[in-house]
């Protein structure tokens, strides 16, 4: 059994989907002011905490449908490389962009083997 694999960790990442798709509903002020100097625009926000909410739910499918985990994993796969390119457009090259970077290694992982089969 691998952490990356475990459905304990789909678990507690679905939760943190939830959590960061409140923030972005709010949007809380650092949150608004990252997108803000992103440049993404204001006609694109809504989508993200309806994506976030769905990406949860994909995360949960993990025990009854693992494929469908699988897939989650990889459209945040390549949610965050869109996040990454985003940081990389508004030549953001600071720590801000290090959860982005580390979250689409940590998706790409977790695409790559799977969930672990129960």
């Amino acid at each position: 059994m691998s952490v990356v694999t475990s459905p304990k960790t789909y678990v507690a990442l679905a939760a943190f989907q939830v959590g960061d798709a409140v923030a972005c509903t709010i949007p809380l002020r650092p949150i608004k002011e990252l997108l803000d100097d992103l440049g993404v625009p204001e006609t694109v926000r809504p989508v993200l905490p309806v994506a976030k909410a769905a990406s949860a739910v994909g995360l949960l499918s993990v025990t009854r449908f693992p494929a469908l985990a699988r897939l989650t994993t990889a459209m945040l796969t390549l949610y965050f490389v869109l996040a990454l390119g985003a940081h990389m457009r508004a030549r953001d090259f600071s720590v801000r962009a290090i959860p982005a970077a580390a979250f689409l290694a940590l998706f790409a992982v977790m695409t790559a083997r799977g969930p672990e089969r129960t």
